[in-house]
């Protein structure tokens, strides 16, 4: 059965755009699942170019919601992974263009055909992000060991609860948090915060700790999924192993500090 797996942060430049692209790679597993990326981040669209698709873009999301093309119209092939897809939004278009029903309609024909659908959220709170998270089952939840950025991510986890279609029906949607750009040697100076406590505050589990990273951006400005290109890198390590947790593995929860080569397990804490 399909799943809809929203990536979500109160917070702009916490690196949503490069967790979706990584995950989504991830959760493709070298072609054995088809997994679609969705960038509703009408207006600035950045996945395409995280994924290395910007020339190849001819219809957007926009187009499909409004009918003036077909969902496989649309659709990007990725270059490197057969199954995995991209649906970017558009530059030109403001967010007011999405429509409830169309999402809708969208979401429910890309069920039909891909394993995953995997929607990148614009950061904050306004009218891409709430559609974005609209029909999630899944939400992975972006946030930098900072205090701005933990508790705007609590916001975000307050929307999840109240304005997705799931809690609407009465259920709960999936809640899973992912720390981006940590650094063990500055969380233990006081510089940011410890792991522990960001998962105190927003207590919500956790599916992966990406440490700060060069592999990261060199991934980004390459065109690639840092899992793709360079997937033994302490990052690309992180993220394929919080894909493996979100799929039901049990895989322990290991921080590299990558400068240093610096490794720890964090014992007592294991993804949901």
């Amino acid at each position: 059965m399909a799943k809809v797996l929203v990536v979500t942060s109160g917070k702009g430049g916490v690196g949503k755009t490069t967790s979706t692209a990584a995950l989504g790679a991830a959760l493709a597993d070298g072609g054995k699942k088809k997994v679609a990326v969705v960038d509703f981040d009408v207006g600035l669209r950045n996945l395409d170019l995280i994924m290395g698709a910007e020339r190849r873009v001819v219809y957007d999301l926009i187009n499909v919601v409004q009918g003036d093309a077909k969902l496989n119209q649309a659709l990007i092939r990725d270059k490197r992974i057969e199954s995995l897809f991209l649906l970017p939004a558009s530059q030109t278009r403001d967010k007011d263009a999405l429509t409830e029903e169309g999402v809708a309609r969208v979401i429910e024909d890309l069920k039909k055909e891909f394993d995953w659908v995997v929607c990148d959220s614009p950061a904050g709170i306004e009218r891409g992000a709430t559609l974005a998270m609209r029909f999630a089952d899944v939400a992975v939840v972006v946030t930098n060991p900072e205090v701005s950025s933990v508790r705007d991510s609590d916001r975000i986890i307050g929307m999840l609860d109240s304005k997705t279609k799931k809690a609407e029906d009465g259920g709960r949607i999936d809640k899973h948090l992912l720390i981006t750009r940590y650094d063990r040697n500055r969380a233990e100076r006081g510089e940011m915060l410890k792991i522990e406590d960001v998962l105190e505050i927003l207590s919500v589990p956790l599916v992966g700790v990406v440490p700060e990273s060069e592999e990261v951006l060199r991934a980004s400005n390459l065109g690639s999924p840092v899992t793709v290109l360079s997937p033994l890198s302490a990052a690309g390590r992180a993220y394929t192993d919080a894909a493996k947790r979100l799929t039901g593995e049990d895989v322990p929860m290991v921080v590299t500090n990558e400068r240093r080569g610096f490794m720890t397990r964090l014992f007592g804490r294991r993804a949901a």
